[in-house]
């Protein structure tokens, strides 16, 4: 297990990648994580990064063909800071960018806490506590130069690749009593292409995805707190863009969101 010096250290390396907009093969063996604890310890430094509160949580792999293409057994958690958020229709560089892909995504704003607790949180409690659904676009990234090679460890400690993300205005409908399983969601890069997903694709349903989340930080000893916005993975299959791409995510009846891609 990491001592809290080396995972600050590991912490403060990839931070100063991401910074700065380049690579490394691996973190250096001396401070590379070889669990899923050791990586989120690493992890939970880069809020020193940030000048803000928490901004919520993002969740990566939430697909067999994704765990597959990056090579981990299961979905990680991520945290989104709050520097990084981008405004509904905003435009973003790709200069530094190593994956230049988009996600579609729902997005669940918190209107409650989940402490900590030794039993797992059921789907009723979690989205008793949830105050709010957003569609929301992701723009992942790596610090990694090949990010399917390094591991499960190394990934969460790169914050399981959260990057850039657009939350877009919370439904006004009522869609508690919705399949979001079955609910079709498009991802449109415009001019260019179209695709096509649904809710199935995140760990068969966004509400079991988001409890995923609540009972991994749990395990953690991580609360989610009011406030907090949890996105909870792709949709769609992950989209490459370019410069000049201008992308939207259409859930349907709740709502849509956009980015452009400078």
């Amino acid at each position: 297990m990491l001592d809290a010096e080396k995972a600050r250290a590991a912490s403060r390396l990839l931070v100063g990648h991401w910074d700065n907009g380049t690579r490394l093969d691996a973190i250096p063996q001396q401070l590379r994580p070889q669990t899923r604890t050791d990586g989120y310890a690493i992890q939970s430094h880069v809020m020193d990064r940030s000048s803000a509160p928490l901004f919520g949580w993002k969740i990566a792999a939430t697909s067999l063909a994704g765990q597959r293409h990056i090579n981990v057994d299961g979905p990680m958690a991520g945290r989104l800071l709050a520097e990084q958020a981008v405004e509904v229709g905003g435009a973003v560089s790709l200069a530094t960018s190593k994956m230049r892909v988009v996600e579609i995504e729902f997005a669940f704003r918190f209107g409650r806490p989940l402490p900590p607790r030794p039993a797992p949180y059921a789907i009723t409690e979690v989205m008793n506590a949830v105050a709010g659904l957003h569609p929301a676009i992701e723009i992942p990234d790596s610090r990694y130069d090949d990010f399917c090679a390094v591991g499960a460890p190394q990934l969460i400690a790169d914050n399981a690749c959260a990057n850039l993300f657009v939350i877009g205005e919370p439904v006004q409908e009522d869609w508690r009593d919705v399949d979001l399983a079955k609910h079709a969601v498009t991802g449109l890069v415009l001019g260019k292409s179209q695709h096509n997903g649904s809710g199935a694709a995140v760990l068969g349903d966004p509400r079991i995805a988001l409890t995923w989340l609540v009972n991994e930080l749990s395990g953690l000893g991580i609360a989610l707190e009011p406030g907090q916005v949890v996105i909870t993975g792709t949709c769609v299959t992950p989209i490459a863009v370019e410069a000049g791409d201008e992308v939207v995510g259409d859930l349907g009846r709740f709502g849509r969101v956009s980015v452009r891609f400078a």
